[in-house]
C-alpha cells in the first residue's frame, strides 16, 4: 500500500509537467499527496473497518476535497444518491492495491476487485482495470515471477505487456484511461529492477504521472517485499496523521511478506 502512495507522491510534481528521463530527483518540496493516496487510503480503511467501498471512499474523499479529483468523481463524491458513471478512467487501479494485499485467493481479489470499481467505474474497461492490477499485486505478493505475471495478466485481460519502457517511452501521452494507463505502469514494474526502478520507469513515460507510479508502485512494494526506509521516511512526513494511521494499520493486519532477493 504504501508503494502506491509513494508512487503519487514522487509522480505527483510530473502530472501536469511530464518528462521523459528516468533521472530525476525522487522528491523536492512541491512533492505531494494526491486523490490517488487518499481513495487507495479509503479502500484500505474499508477493508480494515468492514465499512463499505462507496462509503469508504466518499468519507475520505470529503476529508480531503482539494486532493485533484477529477470533475465527474467530484460530482459524485458530493450526489445526494451517488451512482456510478461508467466511467474507463484509471481512478479504478490507482486506489485499488489494498485489495491485492488482504485476499487469499485469485477468485476473490478479482470479485473485491470489481466491486471496489463498480461504485464509480463500472464501465468494463474500469473493472479490467481494477482486476488486473490487484490480481498482479496478488500474484507479486504470492510469489510469482514476473514472466508468470505478464503471461497471467496478458492472457486473461488482453493487455499487450510485450515491450519496454524504452520501445513505449517516445509515443506515450497523457492517458486517463485504465486501457492506457495499466497495461504501461505493468510495463514500468516489469521493465524494473527494483521498486525505485520502476516508479522512475512510470514517471518517465511522461503521462499521467502521478497514477502511472501509484499502480506500479503497488505491484513492486509487493514483489519487492517493501520499499526502501528512506522512501517510507520521505512518505511519512508528507502524509496527515490521519492518513498515516491507515497505512499502519492496514500493514499491521495485512504484511507485505518476506523481501525477494
Amino acid at each position: 500500500m504504501i508503494g502506491a502512495i509513494a508512487g503519487d507522491i514522487i509522480g505527483s510534481v510530473y502530472e501536469r509537467h511530464p518528462i521523459k528521463t528516468t533521472d530525476f530527483p525522487l522528491f523536492q518540496p512541491r512533492s505531494r499527496f494526491t486523490d490517488d493516496s487518499v481513495l487507495t487510503v479509503a479502500i484500505a480503511d474499508a477493508l480494515l473497518t468492514g465499512q463499505s467501498y462507496r462509503d469508504a471512499v466518499r468519507d475520505w474523499g470529503r476529508r480531503y476535497p482539494r486532493a485533484g479529483y477529477g470533475g465527474t468523481f467530484f460530482q459524485w463524491l458530493f450526489a445526494t444518491d451517488p451512482q456510478p458513471y461508467h466511467s474507463w478512467g484509471n481512478g479504478s487501479a490507482m486506489r485499488v492495491s489494498p485489495v491485492g494485499r488482504a485476499f487469499d485467493s485469485e477468485a476473490e481479489v478479482l470479485r473485491q476487485a470489481r466491486l471496489s470499481a463498480a461504485i464509480t467505474h463500472d464501465h468494463p474497461e474500469g473493472i479490467k482495470g481494477a482486476q488486473a492490477t490487484a490480481l498482479a499485486v496478488y500474484l507479486a505478493r504470492t510469489g510469482a515471477e514476473k514472466a508468470t505475471i505478464r503471461a497471467r495478466i496478458q492472457t486473461q485481460f488482453g493487455y499487450d505487456l510485450a515491450g519496454t519502457v524504452d520501445a513505449l517511452r517516445p509515443g506515450y501521452t497523457f492517458d486517463v484511461s485504465c486501457q492506457g494507463s495499466v497495461p504501461a505502469a505493468l510495463i514500468a514494474f516489469l521493465d524494473a529492477d527494483s521498486y525505485e526502478d520502476t516508479v522512475r520507469n512510470a514517471v518517465s513515460l511522461g503521462g499521467d504521472s502521478d497514477t502511472l507510479a501509484c499502480i506500479a508502485g503497488g505491484i513492486a512494494e509487493a514483489f519487492y517485499g517493501g520499499v526502501p526506509e528512506a522512501i517510507r521516511a520521505e512518505v511519512r512526513a508528507r502524509l496527515p496523521p490521519d492518513l498515516w494511521a491507515v497505512v499502519e494499520a492496514f500493514e499491521h493486519r495485512y504484511p507485505v511478506g518476506a523481501v525477494r532477493c
